[in-house]
């Protein structure tokens, strides 16, 4: 069973930058895709970035292209997305997910774990 915990998130100001990190435990992380999604109030889950197993496949949703980064460290079994000129639409619990094999999704039913969350706010 492998487990996700997210850390990174908090609190800034619109323009600002966060960097959120997502540990993985498990011998599985570096053949698995991962994902980052985000959730606002109100709102369905969204798709923000995906990775495949070598990071050499990578897709960002549109409202984030340019501004968002993802990437990972198979040694260290972590995913990160580094997020820069921060908006306030950008303010929501933010998950990280992973794939039981190598190819990356857009598309969240077809992620196997998922981490409890990490919440960002970002203030205008």
């Amino acid at each position: 069973q492998v487990q996700l915990v997210e850390s990174g998130g908090g609190l800034v100001q619109a323009g600002g930058s966060l960097r959120l990190s997502c540990a993985a435990s498990g011998r599985t992380f570096s053949s698995s895709a991962m994902g980052w999604f985000r959730q606002a109030p109100g709102k369905e889950r969204e798709f923000v970035a995906t990775i495949n197993w070598s990071g050499g496949d990578i897709y960002y949703a549109e409202s984030v292209k340019g501004r968002f980064t993802i990437s990972r460290d198979n040694a260290k079994s972590i995913v990160y997305l580094q997020m820069n000129s921060l908006k306030p639409e950008d303010s929501a619990v933010y998950y990280c997910a992973g794939r039981r094999t190598i190819a990356a999704s857009v598309y969240a039913s077809l992620y196997d774990y998922w981490g409890q969350g990490t919440r960002v706010t970002v203030s205008p």
